[in-house]
Formats: structure tokens, C-alpha cells, sequence
């Protein structure tokens, strides 16, 4: 089955976050090019690699609301993926131009959950979508609650 397109809009002039026309949420978008690195023998982006893209759009977004990973580390907080979806559409090869699209959604007490959109920047074909869930650790491992300054970017990140 054909997905939707991702048809987008900058908000308030601010390219680096658009909004969705169709569903009227906002999201963090930033750009990347395929390596040679990241195809496999068939020429195509291998399958993991669209994980590396997601860790791309997660980190940069986190770095625009100014509360880069580093400083979560530094605060004594880890965020360990425990659930990975990716729906594939259409395949990127080497050099490909994409946009990854990058949201906070949603946000329980120990855990949180990132969503994400891949489109081919050039041709607007939806590449992927997926998610991330992470669970809030402390240090030594032990779960705890979300940072209140994570907690703050999910409840004040526009819908």
C-alpha cells in the first residue's frame, strides 16, 4: 500500500521545524546525504543504517532546543533504546538527498518516545517512518524518571 505524502510547511519562517499539512503536527527536520558507506551489495541504503539516520534527527533536534545528549550525560541521565518500529517505502542509494523528520511524542513516567519520517529530499517519495521508545536510566542502569528538563521539551514541543 502507497503511504501518504509528507507534505510540509515552515513554521513561522523557521525552516528547521515544519508542520505536517496533513495531520498539523510540528516536526524538527534536517538533512543528510547517503555515504557509500551505508549501501549494501544490492547499491541500496542497508536496513540498519536508517537507525543511524534516526540517531541523526534525534540528536540534532535535541541540539536546535539546546539541550544537546552530551548535556543529559552530563546530568547524570541515559536514554537506552528499548523498542526500534521502521516502516520502509522506498529504497535511497548512494548519495541520495534526505530529510529526516524528528518529533517528540510520547512521554510516560520512565520511558519516552521519538517518531520519525524519512523523505528523499529530491523526489518527495516517502522513504521510512518509524520510532524509538528509551527508557530514563540513571548511571548505574537503574531506571528512573524522565529529567524534568526532558520532561519540560515533550510537554512544551508544539503539537
Amino acid at each position: 500500500m502507497k503511504p501518504k505524502p509528507f507534505i510540509t510547511a515552515a513554521v513561522n519562517g523557521d525552516e528547521r521545524y515544519v508542520r505536517n499539512l496533513d495531520t498539523g503536527k510540528v516536526w524538527h527536520r534536517c538533512h543528510h546525504r547517503t555515504l557509500y558507506a551505508d549501501t549494501d551489495r544490492s547499491q541500496v541504503v542497508y536496513h540498519a543504517n536508517y537507525l543511524h539516520y534516526f540517531e541523526l534527527g534525534r540528536a540534532s533536534l535535541m541540539r536546535e532546543v539546546a539541550y544537546p545528549y552530551k548535556e543529559i550525560e552530563e546530568s547524570g541521565f541515559v536514554y537506552p533504546i528499548i523498542k526500534v518500529e521502521i516502516d520502509y517505502f522506498h529504497p535511497l542509494y548512494y548519495d541520495d538527498p534526505m530529510i529526516i523528520y524528528t518529533r517528540p511524542s510520547n512521554l510516560e513516567r520512565v520511558r519516552l518516545q521519538f517518531d520519525y519520517v524519512i523523505v528523499h529530499a529530491d523526489s518527495g517519495e516517502l522513504v521510512c517512518q518509524g520510532l524509538t521508545r528509551h527508557c530514563a536510566v540513571n548511571s548505574k542502569g537503574t531506571p528512573v524518571e524522565v529529567d524534568p528538563k526532558t520532561a519540560q521539551l515533550w510537554q512544551s514541543f508544539p503539537e
